[in-house]
């Protein structure tokens, strides 16, 4: 130990010492300094003033160490600890608002970022392969990030030519399907009337008359949204990269720049959530990709158009959790609905809910496992703070978010010492 550190902790003992006096000399008052009495020729000086004595009331007691004065010991205990609660969670949730508005400024960068995060942790167990492999790191990675553009966009052209090549006739079912609908409408248990049918449809072109305005906005700010898409997509892609081929380092720095006894618990705490976030996105994947497979089995077997691109949305909507593949298995619902009748889209719901069913008793414990395992209310809840605060991505980046959170509170409030890194160097002194 150096001269500095005995230094510091002699002092330090000095000053817990003082301390430890001054709260003695308050609790016992027996070592408290006489009250001043009458004036004499041995003791000059003012007279005080004669103190009363009264019988039965209780004897004041002694302060709490908590408290500085007489004032807070009068206030009731319970009654401290929630202004204590309460002013602490006020500079919380000021610094939270101060961040998410940090955040909801610098978005266009913040979003990307996010989803790089998340790309990486798909992808990095292939460069871990490819560099077990003898590969360099920059060409495992490049190898890696171009496989996966390929893939996607080969995906998205599969969707969208079966897409456009199925439209016309979906159009024609459709049209029928709207037929139909009137005439249930009129000969069902609604009765409705000609009339009333006509009444319907003006209020509901009234309506799209009225919102067209809205509607054209909303497509004009897209458009001039553009180029911050496309700038987005690039710092992506960028990030992905970068990432994943120096992202150990990037870390090493980060935690380079917290005080010395705070970096191994941080390290720890953030490997720990990375580990996570991999696992999360991984077994996220395998489950849509499930989900996928299962409700497009039957959509193939039905003869249902678009089966693809509905398998391919089922896949999408999979990763936000509980929500995403239910609305998306609506979709290919409605769609059977209007090409083969009421029957074909029952068959059709009773698959999407057995396949829900699978998903939710069997997939996501045997798959997720509790390395993160969450409980569905903070799911249901972070999905709906995430569209509010940030539509779809948020609903996409709000339950990983959630996780690595969870590993990260938990590692940190735990009172175990992490493991030394390989590579530290201790340093040891012989005390003079």
């Amino acid at each position: 130990m150096s001269r500095f550190e005995q230094l510091r902790g002699r002092l330090r003992r000095a000053y817990e010492s003082g301390r430890q006096s001054a709260r003695a000399r308050r609790a016992d008052p027996a070592d408290a300094p006489e009250p001043a009495g009458v004036a004499s020729p041995t003791s000059p000086g003012p007279a005080a003033a004669p103190s009363a004595t009264v019988v039965g009331a209780p004897p004041p007691g002694a302060m709490h160490n908590s408290t500085s004065s007489r004032d807070d010991a009068d206030v009731p205990h319970a009654l401290r600890i929630a202004a204590a609660w309460s002013w602490r969670l006020i500079v919380i949730g000021v610094v939270a608002w101060a961040l998410l508005k940090i955040v909801g400024t610098v978005r266009i960068v913040v979003i990307p970022l996010a989803v790089a995060l998340l790309l990486s942790a798909l992808l990095a167990p292939a460069v871990g392969w490819l560099l077990r492999a003898r590969f360099p790191r920059s060409m495992a990675t490049a190898v890696v990030l171009v496989g996966g553009l390929a893939a996607v966009i080969g995906t998205l052209t599969l969707v969208v030519n079966e897409f456009i090549q199925g439209v016309p006739e979906l159009s024609k079912k459709s049209s029928e399907g709207v037929r139909q609908i009137q005439d249930w409408l009129k000969t069902g248990p609604l009765h409705l009337s000609d009339g009333q049918l006509d009444n319907y449809i003006d209020e509901g072109q009234k309506w799209i008359n009225n919102n067209t305005e809205r509607f054209t906005s909303g497509a004009l700010s897209t458009a001039a949204t553009l180029a911050e898409v496309l700038t987005g997509t690039l710092l992506v892609l960028f990030a992905t990269f970068f990432f994943l081929r120096d992202g150990n380092k990037i870390w090493r720095f980060l935690v380079r720049l917290l005080p010395v006894a705070a970096r191994w618990k941080v390290d720890d705490a953030g490997r720990a959530s990375w580990a996570t976030l991999v696992a999360y996105v991984r077994a996220t994947v395998l489950v849509a990709f499930i989900d996928a497979v299962g409700i497009g089995i039957f959509l193939v077997i039905f003869d249902i158009p678009f089966a693809f691109p509905l398998a391919a949305l089922v896949f999408l909507g999979a990763f936000i959790p509980i929500v995403g593949a239910t609305l998306s298995g609506v979709v290919a619902v409605l769609v059977a609905l209007v090409d083969s009748g009421p029957v074909t889209a029952l068959i059709i719901l009773g698959a999407v809910i057995g396949v829900q069913q699978v998903e939710g008793h069997l997939l996501q414990p045997l798959i997720m496992g509790r390395a993160v395992a969450i409980h569905p209310l903070a799911v249901i809840i972070g999905i709906a703070a995430g569209v509010v605060l940030a539509g779809i991505t948020g609903a996409l980046v709000s339950v990983p978010l959630i996780a690595v959170l969870n590993t990260a509170v938990r590692r940190l409030a735990a009172r175990t010492v992490p493991d030394t890194p390989p590579d530290a160097v201790v340093v040891a002194s012989q005390a003079p």
